[in-house]
């Protein structure tokens, strides 16, 4: 098997669980760069220090898989065809061309056009879903069944996406499709005796990687959380350059990342058992 390019990270365990984490990068091409309203704008929308609460899933025996290509680049989680994953809701495109808040990223005239997408796919979506494909093929040789664990956070509110503000943990698991109901009902329990608030396939039901990897008839079953922010980090009532994002907050994150390890134990049982 070829080495990934240099801006994907895959570490291989042998357990049944691999964590994919789209959204944590922040690289973004000289060339791209420039075509951007601004540098800030063009990373406000990470997934910010999800990488640093998840750090201990190789730990466990997981198989990550993350990008650190910013998701303005090119989002890993958006279906290449370019159909909407909400359909009648305010969301970003394959390529966005705004901020999770409405604002334009690209100056005038630079926006991507169809031959630019297809070649950013070619670079940085397709060599991404092809180590999820491997890991996964991989895994299915060794193992019944599988997880696939999507790793996300978020702000929790942005008016324009949504009204209100998000809970803690935002399980999805495309409305019951992507997993085995018994995976769905084990995560949702750990958070509910925790200190956090939940919600199942609320607004956030599970994106591309979820809804079109997971398959729970041929042992394959995928589950997204996304997280709001506050659980880990400080959010600004509107985020400046001066104020965002904020540091890590290692203390903040303590609670939250307990209930994660206890998450990520509770998909490895599920995959183990028969």
């Amino acid at each position: 098997m070829s080495s990934p390019p240099a801006w994907l990270s895959v570490v291989r365990n042998d357990t049944p669980l691999i964590v994919s984490m789209p959204h944590t990068g922040v690289e973004i091409p000289p060339e791209i760069e420039l075509q951007f309203v601004s540098a800030w704008l063009a990373r406000k929308d990470a997934d910010w220090w999800v990488e640093n609460l998840y750090d201990f899933a190789s730990g466990l025996g997981a198989t990550t898989i993350r990008t650190t290509m910013s998701r303005t680049v090119i989002d890993v989680n958006r279906d290449p065809a370019g159909r909407s994953l909400y359909p009648g809701q305010n969301t970003t495109k394959l390529c966005p061309t705004t901020t999770f808040d409405g604002e334009p990223l690209y100056r005038k005239g630079q926006e991507p056009d169809t031959a630019e997408i297809d070649r950013r796919r070619q670079t940085f979506f397709d060599p991404y879903h092809q180590a999820i494909q491997a890991e996964a093929a991989r895994l299915e040789a060794q193992h019944r069944k599988i997880v696939l664990y999507e790793a996300h956070s978020i702000r929790s509110r942005i008016p324009h996406l949504f009204e209100g503000e998000l809970p803690h943990f935002n399980v999805g698991t495309n409305s019951g499709l992507s997993c085995d109901s018994a995976l769905g009902g084990a995560v949702a329990a750990v958070i509910g005796q925790s200190q956090f608030s939940h919600v199942v396939n609320g607004r956030f039901k599970g994106g591309y990687t979820t809804r079109h990897y997971g398959n729970p008839s041929a042992g394959v079953h995928a589950i997204q959380i996304e997280l709001a922010m506050r659980g880990y980090m400080d959010e600004p009532p509107l985020p400046a350059p001066a104020t965002w994002p904020s540091r890590y907050d290692s203390s903040r994150a303590a609670p939250l990342r307990r209930v994660l390890r206890e998450i990520l134990e509770a998909c490895l049982k599920f995959a183990s058992q028969s």
